[in-house]
């Protein structure tokens, strides 16, 4: 007696089919599973032979082997569980074999024939339906996070009873999930307007939302660096649906997807702590899992105090910021994860914090340059934008001033039209942002008059920029010109992109 049943298993954060042949033979009593399963997927037969018996089944006492093809890739993970126990059942003929074919299966088995629920369910089904399966039976638990993903039918079950009631057509029948309505997007109580002073760096910061640039803040302790980023969240577009399902497959894998919500519909911020190693950062493990940068997908990754992270964690991440993937090498086998994410840093200056600011340093020298030096010149060209935010003065802080400062709301209008004025522009092009620019594409789009290339090569030679400054500096201008509404690249646009430039040379050209 053979069955298939139909499942699959995660690469990194998409899926692949896995199909389940279950073979029933008189012989020794045997239960075998093959197809390089991991440790968790071997105790499964303990689960499958128990929730059966524990759902007032009979398990069959024969010869019992399971393949899970294709052999040679390595299965990992406890969703293998509700496709072995089909199988099974499908032998005995306790589930008919007809009503199970192209319909794809998993979860994970309790003892007591309950189906929990599943890490990566929403890679999972998109590869199912990617290779034509369309309906798919997953744990209750799972569902609306399966719901969400266009032309597949999904079934959520309880337990192994419900599953066969279902498959013999006896009352109790589960039926389709319906999908998800869109949510109301929740309004960020952080605002703009609460910051004081600092016009010039929540400036520079519109830039790099609107743009997608990479940013760094320096200034001393209290300025008002930290206050900024956590509100950058508030100005950032909403995601689009790809792009939704790009983040929620990353939160599915690691199994930070909301049962409730079912898509992440929001722009994700992660701001971990610098005591986190090289790992947590990029991802990794002996079973590799997504790190800090795939979570921060799509979003915003804020590192406060720059310099106090690990330097070998600092360097890891150069290539993320060039590539918007990471690979990962192990000896089982090499998994690709998403990190297309904005990077938002800050610092202060030394130690202290008061190093070239009003108040007195008490650093050394030595230990200034020891605390600028944790971050490198390559780390450094690779972020757009640099900014020093000074102390605010006691006339911004009074409440008794009425100048108001510019709310999120109105930051967040700008924002959307420059990169709708991008998504335009690049319709026929693989990129989204001003900051995705090729070479090849900063010479179509960004062209430059007799002015403004005078005034770049005189500020590449006194600055001694490298050839990715440069091309740094011109998608600034760029993405400056388009939040004025202006065709072309000026010779103003290109003063405020050099202006974000030149915190290398104060504080690491000394």
């Amino acid at each position: 007696m053979l069955s298939k049943v139909i499942t699959g298993a995660i690469n990194g954060i998409d899926g692949y089919i896995v199909y389940t042949e279950v073979d029933i033979s008189q012989g020794l009593p045997v239960f075998d599973i093959v197809g390089l399963p991991d440790s968790a997927i071997k105790e499964s037969k303990e689960r499958v032979r128990t929730a059966i018996k524990n759902s007032s089944y009979s398990f069959p006492i024969k010869r019992i082997i399971i393949n899970l093809a294709p052999a040679h890739t390595k299965k990992v993970g406890s969703s293998f569980d509700l496709p072995m126990a089909v199988g099974i059942l499908s032998c005995i003929d306790v589930i008919p074999k007809n009503k199970i074919e192209g319909v794809f299966f998993a979860g994970e088995l309790s003892l007591d024939g309950s189906i929990r629920g599943i890490k990566g369910t929403l890679s999972l089904c998109h590869s199912a339906l990617r290779e034509g399966y369309t309906t798919c039976i997953l744990p209750m638990e799972n569902v609306n996070e399966a719901s969400v993903i266009k032309g597949l039918t999904v079934y959520g079950v309880n337990n192994l009873v419900e599953l066969v009631e279902h498959f013999q057509s006896i009352t109790g029948k589960i039926t389709p999930s319906k999908p998800m309505t869109k949510k109301d997007v929740r309004i960020s109580m952080l605002d703009f307007e609460d910051v004081k002073g600092q016009e010039h760096v929540k400036r520079a910061l519109l830039v790099a939302a609107s743009g997608k640039h990479n940013a760094l803040m320096i200034g001393p302790p209290g300025s008002g660096k930290t206050m900024i980023a956590k509100r950058l969240s508030s100005i950032m577009p909403p995601l689009t649906f790809d792009e939704s399902i790009s983040v929620s497959k990353v939160y599915s894998v690691v199994g930070k997807l909301s049962s409730q919500n079912g898509l992440i519909e929001e722009r994700p911020f992660r701001s971990p702590h610098h005591t986190l190693s090289a790992n947590a950062l990029t991802g990794g493990g002996r079973t590799p899992t997504p790190g800090e940068i795939s979570l921060a997908h799509n979003g915003i990754l804020f590192l406060d105090e720059l310099p106090e992270f690990q330097k070998k964690a600092l360097e890891i991440l150069r290539q993320p910021m060039e590539d918007n993937s990471v690979t990962i090498s192990r000896v089982s086998g090499t998994v690709k994860y998403p990190a297309n994410f904005m990077l938002i840093a800050s610092m202060n200056p030394c130690p202290c914090g008061n190093y070239g600011s009003n108040k007195t340093c008490t650093c050394t020298p030595n230990e200034i340059s020891r605390y600028l030096n944790k971050i490198s010149g390559p780390l450094l060209d690779r972020i757009d934008i640099q900014v020093e935010a000074t102390a605010v003065k006691f006339e911004e802080l009074n409440e008794d001033i009425k100048t108001k400062s510019t709310s999120s709301k109105e930051l967040k209008d700008i924002v959307v039209n420059t990169i709708k004025i991008q998504s335009d522009r690049y319709v026929n092009e693989d990129i989204f942002y001003n900051s995705e620019l090729t070479p090849k594409l900063i010479k179509k789009y960004c062209k430059l008059g007799t002015l403004e290339t005078k005034m770049l090569k005189m500020a590449f030679e006194k600055l001694s920029l490298s050839a990715r400054a440069y091309d740094k500096i011109v998608k600034l201008a760029r993405t400056i010109a388009d939040i004025e509404q202006s065709e072309n690249i000026t010779v103003l646009h290109i003063g405020e992109a050099l202006q974000y430039r030149n915190l290398d040379k104060k504080y690491w050209g000394q």
